[in-house]
């Protein structure tokens, strides 16, 4: 069964199972419903906005560089043979 099937049984299924329910409960479902959506919808943004400048910092570019670079040791030993 190939998922486009899987979701259409579920959907009707759904839909049968609210067909019992009063007008003014249906309409409360299709606002909380549309909460959810809304809600899906600002955490995917939130999350695709979040994956860019996750480096923060009120240092320059430059400054930042110069840290990196002073902060370096080298530790080289040399054996003799």
């Amino acid at each position: 069964m190939k998922s486009i099937d899987i979701n259409t049984t579920l959907i009707d299924g759904y839909l049968r199972l609210l067909d019992n329910l009063s007008p003014s409960n249906k309409l409360d479902l299709i606002s909380k419903l549309t909460l959810s959506v809304k809600a899906d919808i600002k955490d995917r943004k939130k999350s695709f906005y979040k994956s860019f400048g996750a480096w923060e910092s009120k240092q320059s570019a430059d400054e930042i560089i110069n840290d990196i670079r002073s902060s370096r040791t080298f530790n080289r030993k040399t054996e003799k043979f």
